[in-house]
């Protein structure tokens, strides 16, 4: 499966846990909605990336993904140290100048 270039980077990023990287391919304004919470700019989902990395290990393995416009959805099994791992979860991505502006996670 072809990934949008912007994703295929931000999944190399979590294969590393690398929370630096992972936060690069937002832009300074992104908001991720993740588990009821909002985390806005880099600095906030670099933190949560990292506290998630921390405590799940998660890695991302794409099943599907559509892209229209600037919106890119994907559904991907997601594995790591969490209660029922694996897990299918379906993500939208909204791209502005090249990188994730927003990330929603449901």
């Amino acid at each position: 499966m072809k990934l949008p270039e912007i994703i295929a980077s931000l999944i190399a990023a979590q294969d590393k846990f690398d929370s630096k990287a992972f936060a690069e391919n937002f832009s300074e304004d992104a908001i991720v909605h993740d588990e009821g919470k909002t985390h806005r700019g880099k600095t906030e989902i670099r933190k949560w990336n990292e506290a998630t990395n921390a405590k799940y290990k998660t890695k991302y393995k794409p099943l599907d993904i559509k892209t229209k416009g600037n919106t890119i959805t994907m559904k991907a099994e997601i594995s790591g140290t969490f209660d029922g791992s694996p897990a299918i979860i379906n993500y939208a991505f909204e791209i502005k100048e090249g990188k994730i502006y927003s990330l929603k996670i449901v």
